[in-house]
């Protein structure tokens, strides 16, 4: 999973069904146009009748032909996503480490291995999700969505958002020793009970095992009594989450037994298909392989380590 050879297979391979994709949009945006002309010239034409028969009798094929392009523009939207997503996956896959990747566009990781993660103590009111992926990296087993999560707000009227990013959670083979949970301190506001959750079932302040005083200032660690926290959080990790949380936003992570969960904030919807204007981006492909990239290189970051 190389990102510099990453150019090279979006030019060979998914450019050109980029390009593909881009001319039946086209072809959509005339039959729009042509649409809205028949639009108009209809209104026109019932105006200058003003009998009320003949314009409910034009009034059912104008109708039936608007709700056929309306269709036809909801699947190019359905169609668009899955098929650039699994060329993305394609890609990926090919690393020696790799077993094969599935992507299901409409499937979510479950409410209850969400709430297992103990990153987020919440009683959700939404939960919402999609772009569900799955697969191996060594003897690592893992799956991975986009998620939108809200609770009712406990002082207003209102919802407040708990979660909105890339969810994942591996399964390690070789479990490691103990528990971690790592938080950006941008996070701690909204994850204090979080904090309280863990140091009550044995949690600890790791921070005077580490000695990286960047990751200091930007972390909190806290581990269980059998946990090396130099083995899991190695200067690999934790270069690559001072970096990511620099140039892009904020990440959190937990390991309890076989089970690691991380969680990436991301408020962008990636990947969704414009009507009116191109999708042919080098860009915004590569927007979405970054955070599956990310997601991936923590956990086989991690594995390493143990």
């Amino acid at each position: 999973m190389n990102p510099e050879n990453f150019r090279l297979f979006y030019n060979q391979t998914i450019h050109p069904e980029l390009l593909r994709l881009d001319k039946h949009r086209r072809r959509l945006l005339r039959l729009i146009f042509f649409s809205a002309v028949l639009m108009v010239g209809a209104v026109a034409l019932v105006y200058w009748l003003s009998v009320f028969f003949v314009a409910m009798l034009a009034a059912i094929p104008f109708g039936i032909h608007i709700s056929v392009v309306v269709a036809r523009v909801r699947r190019f939207v359905a169609d668009f996503k899955p098929k650039v997503v699994k060329l993305v996956l394609d890609f990926i896959d090919d690393g020696p480490l790799f077993g094969d990747l599935q992507y299901q566009a409409k499937r979510k990781i479950p409410l209850g291995k969400f709430l297992s993660s103990q990153l987020f103590i919440t009683r959700p009111a939404v939960y919402d999700g999609e772009d569900f992926i799955e697969g191996r990296i060594g003897d690592v087993e893992f799956e991975m969505c986009e998620l939108n999560v809200k609770e009712f707000s406990r002082v207003r009227n209102r919802l407040d958002s708990v979660f909105r990013g890339i969810f994942l959670r591996a399964k390690f083979f070789h479990p490691p020793k103990g528990s971690l949970l790592v938080v950006p301190k941008s996070r701690l506001p909204y994850l204090s009970e979080t904090v309280k959750v863990f140091v009550k079932y044995g949690g600890q302040d790791m921070g005077g095992f580490i000695k990286n005083e960047k990751f200091r200032e930007r972390f909190i660690a806290y581990g269980s009594r059998n946990t090396k926290i130099n083995e899991l959080l190695t200067e690999e990790l934790m270069s690559f989450l001072l970096g990511y949380s620099k140039e892009r936003g904020d990440m959190c992570l937990s390991m309890f037994g076989q089970n690691c969960y991380v969680a990436i904030w991301n408020k962008k919807d990636i990947l969704e298909p414009k009507i009116f204007q191109s999708n042919v981006s080098f860009e915004l492909v590569r927007e979405f392989y970054n955070d599956i990239y990310v997601a991936l290189y923590v956990v086989t970051a991690l594995d390493r380590s143990h």
